[in-house]
């Protein structure tokens, strides 16, 4: 009961809403709304406050996320790793939608044909480590700088490069961009290189693929990753690249858990994913 106040806890500080947070638990907001006020009574404090349509957390739950959380997914890892898992079991692979849709569209199919139980999810990369971490996802695809002390093997595939998305011809670099979310932390070794350039981010999306269909619009130029270029199909002459943008790139990586990535399966598809990356790009 302590475990599942405390997983309902740690989803609803992601999620937000008691609807999405039951969604996401398979439960109803019932059931999320009790579970909160049991472990509410054991450790004697309010967690919870609403907060508009949304919720939000108290002090004290922010300060038992922030010591709970990290030992919580850990110890769901480890009860994952001791799994049996058969052949045809579900296969989970969190990954980056820009990612997947960029590199992997070649070979999707493919995939799925050979191992008709793998269930592609997309994410943001901290999340996609969150749940390889935890064992909810056997394989995490992703992009972008990586925080130390993440426990998982990592595999770098390649460092995908970024390019100016304009829909006016950009004779020069530009000053204010459309830039993806700097506040993400695997998008945080762009600031300096914006900094330095002296490019002032004009607004800040949650996609890179919003952030292309802007700029295709005419809103203004948008610093996109070459995955949002091949995902869109964006024609060359709204294409620009500059040499000041070269050393600006994303590292690509597949994550797991080392024993996940002993499982048969699982090297199957490192090894398939691997191979058709570097061939894509």
């Amino acid at each position: 009961m302590l475990l599942e106040g405390i997983e309902t806890l740690l989803t609803l500080s992601q999620e937000r809403t008691m609807t999405r947070t039951a969604t996401r638990l398979y439960l109803t907001q019932s059931a999320v709304s009790k579970r909160i006020a049991k472990l509410e009574r054991l450790v004697g404090k309010k967690l919870v406050e609403p907060d508009g349509r949304q919720i939000r957390l108290t002090e004290a739950a922010q300060e038992l996320v922030a010591s709970i959380g990290p030992s919580y997914i850990e110890i769901r890892g480890l009860v994952f790793d001791q799994q049996t898992r058969p052949e045809r079991s579900a296969m989970d692979v969190a990954c980056s939608e820009t990612l997947l849709a960029g590199y992997l569209k070649p070979i999707a199919a493919e995939l799925l044909n050979q191992d008709p139980h793998i269930r592609f999810s997309t994410h943001h990369t901290p999340m996609i480590l969150e749940k390889v971490q935890s064992g909810e996802a056997v394989l995490g695809y992703c992009a972008g700088q990586l925080p130390g002390q993440h426990g998982l093997v990592t595999r770098h595939l390649f460092d995908e490069p970024f390019m100016v998305i304009s829909h006016a011809p950009a004779t020069g670099l530009p000053p204010s961009m459309l830039v993806n979310d700097l506040s993400n932390p695997a998008n945080s070794m762009q600031v300096a290189t914006l900094h330095r350039l002296g490019i002032t981010p004009m607004m800040q999306m949650d996609s890179y693929t919003a952030a292309a269909q802007l700029a295709l619009a005419g809103v203004g130029p948008a610093l996109v990753p070459m995955a949002t270029v091949q995902t869109l199909g964006i024609a060359p002459k709204y294409c620009f690249n500059f040499e000041e943008l070269r050393a600006l790139t994303r590292p690509v990586h597949l994550c797991y858990r080392q024993r996940s990535g002993r499982l048969p399966r699982v090297a199957r598809l490192i090894e398939a994913i691997a191979r058709a990356v570097p061939t894509t790009t």
